[in-house]
């Protein structure tokens, strides 16, 4: 299997990403106020544009791939939908009609909408108002009782799937009246006005959920939640219970983004730091392998490190205590026991720490957005992209059979 590609984009965590259609370009947010658009330069990023129009903190950004518009959400309430012209990127006010801080967003498949969630109980989807020239929203309410998390789109452009922080994931019809055609009935429901409930699940223990996503095909529904655990739903028909209802229960610290590759395998990363890839069916879910791999040496893992101390502290220092390093290393980074040489993953499948205190791994820091980077001619994710709180942006390579860290994890327990 072929090397990641490692590019540290900036020192602090990237709050908000997204490719342009050809992926020569990337927005970011560097946990600003403001999204960064780089332009590929052979082996390097360059800094090309910069979108400031927003108050607060970038906490999400899509980048529509047929429209080529970006949609921009902040912590001040407000989304901006940002179009390319002969003068640079012009913004355009959407109107949310929120009180609090919006905190994901996600274009429609057919990009003739997009999706709001924020933190004051509420889904908002936009729309292009044609008669007033401007960006509207029809706000999506109950029975929401937290914060939206996450919102991904059915293929079919209608339904839309979001989770919260009470640990809920709900399926909603997204139609908007005189904006598309009536939609026909799917297997999730028949009867789809505008904010229509048509499914709600529970995390198994309680644990918010960070991530939702449709499988390729829309029959199925994944999500991952803060109790460490994978669910899968496959719907059977309108009304009707789940087809299979799985969950993957981790030993793991909890993953925080999730993406399918195939209908039969998901690849999900979060503060384990390393994107793991999983397989399965109606019949059974589980552990495939890592797209990293830890114990390579061939490579730099950290060309520009982040987050390196200096110096130990003199003798006496609790800094030298194995006692104490111990505890330190499970509260801070999850691990159970002490580092030797060459660490690897324990047969917990928590992630590896170097004598040094560095993470073995390409990611320093919690992984925040797992996304698909391209397809090969099947239709299949063949490689996908990371970014995370320690600046970096990884593009893996996907592959079906077991590399990496597969002879380690053999042991793991699920």
């Amino acid at each position: 299997m072929s090397a990641p590609e490692v590019f540290q984009l900036s020192l602090g965590p990237l709050t908000g990403i997204a490719f342009s259609p050809d992926r020569s370009q990337v927005c970011v947010c560097p946990n600003s106020n403001e999204a960064q658009i780089y332009t590929r330069n052979g082996d390097s990023w360059d800094l090309t544009d910069t979108l400031a129009e927003h108050d607060k903190l970038i906490t999400a950004i899509a980048w529509g791939p047929n429209t080529n518009r970006i949609v921009t959400c902040s912590q001040d309430r407000n989304a901006y939908v940002w179009t390319h012209t002969e003068q640079g990127w012009k913004p355009a006010l959407v109107i949310l009609k929120i009180n609090r801080a919006a905190t994901s967003v996600k274009w429609s498949p057919s990009e003739n909408k997009f999706a709001v969630g924020s933190g004051s109980r509420a889904i908002a989807i936009c729309h292009f108002d044609e008669e007033n020239n401007w960006w509207t929203a029809k706000q999506i309410k109950k029975p929401l009782r937290s914060t939206v998390l996450s919102l991904d789109w059915h293929p079919n452009n209608y339904l839309l799937a979001a989770g919260t922080a009470d640990g809920r994931t709900y399926v909603y019809s997204g139609y908007i009246k005189g904006l598309e055609a009536k939609p026909e009935a799917t297997i999730w429901g028949d009867r789809l006005p505008t904010g229509q409930l048509l499914a709600e699940f529970k995390s198994p223990n309680g644990g918010w959920v960070h991530d939702v996503a449709f499988s390729p095909s829309g029959d199925a529904l994944a999500f991952v939640a803060h109790d460490s655990s994978l669910t899968i739903i496959y719907a059977s028909g309108p009304n009707e219970p789940p087809a299979a209802h799985i969950v993957v229960k981790l030993p793991s610290l909890p993953f925080t983004n999730l993406t399918w590759t195939s209908e039969s395998s998901i690849v999900a990363a979060g503060h384990d730091c390393q994107p793991i890839l999983f397989t399965g069916s109606p019949s059974g879910w589980a552990i495939s392998h890592s797209l990293d791999d830890p114990s390579s040496t061939s490579k730099p893992l950290t060309p520009t490190a982040t987050g390196i101390r200096s110096g130990g502290g003199g003798v006496g220092r609790l800094g030298n205590n194995e006692a104490f390093n111990m505890f330190k290393a499970a509260d801070s980074k999850g691990q159970r026991g002490l580092p030797g040489t060459g660490a690897a993953t324990t047969s917990s499948g928590l992630t590896p720490v170097g004598s040094d205190g560095m993470l073995l791994t390409v990611h320093q820091n919690t992984i925040t957005h797992v996304e698909a980077y391209e397809w090969n001619q099947n239709g299949e994710v063949s490689k996908i992209f990371t970014a995370g709180r320690d600046g970096r942006l990884v593009v893996w390579p996907v592959t079906g059979g077991k590399g990496g860290l597969s002879g380690r994890m053999a042991g793991l327990q699920v």
